[in-house]
């Protein structure tokens, strides 16, 4: 299963592609002199990416992969992040799916990875069905949980963030380029009487 770095990645991604949607995403552009904190999205970004690697929660209390990878957990940040959103006076729907596909992020990831556990995979459908689910892609390096400063650990799991930074660090960059270009546009293209997508 991929890292927390991995997970994170693909939260960041999820962030910055939901901020490429067309809508109400005005609230979420700023200048080019901004910090850089300011122009990679902020607080919202920040959750995100924590979300990426939210799941792996699990491995403090139960089994892992199981309800935290789930489309029931997927759905219980969607409904929490909209809450917030909605008592931060945000656009409910757009915070909501951000927040929801960063955490799928880390189930999409997970599945698509090499996994030497039984059972293989995650409960994706939980609570729908408790069977497992893996690609068999693995596209993604088995990382090393137990006895972590040993050094075959230490060297699978070096592999395994490069591998990650290799498949995912492209896309992130990526659409960070597409991102700076999009969203400092648009309080530009407002004050010249356009009007953002709706």
């Amino acid at each position: 299963m991929p890292s927390p770095i991995g997970h994170a990645l693909g939260g960041l991604a999820a962030a910055w592609s939901a901020d490429l949607v067309p809508g109400d995403r005005a609230w979420r552009a700023v200048p080019e002199s901004a910090s850089w904190f300011r122009r990679a999205g902020g607080g919202l970004t920040l959750t995100c990416l924590a979300l990426g690697a939210l799941a792996d929660v699990d491995l403090l209390f139960t089994t892992h992969r199981t309800v935290t990878h789930s489309i029931g957990a997927v759905a219980l940040v969607g409904v929490l992040a909209a809450a917030v959103a909605a008592t931060a006076q945000r656009p409910v729907a757009r915070v909501a799916l951000m927040c929801a596909a960063a955490y799928a992020t880390h189930l999409v990831l997970d599945w698509l990875a090499v996994d030497v556990s039984r059972p293989r995979g995650i409960q994706a459908l939980w609570p729908f069905s408790h069977e497992w689910f893996i690609s068999g892609l693995d596209l993604f390096g088995q990382t090393e949980r137990r006895d972590v400063w040993t050094v075959a650990s230490l060297l699978t799991n070096v592999k395994a963030v490069v591998g990650e930074l290799a498949l995912v660090g492209p896309i992130v960059v990526a659409l960070w380029l597409v991102r700076i270009k999009t969203l400092t546009r648009l309080p530009s293209e407002m004050a010249r009487g356009d009007h953002a997508a709706k």
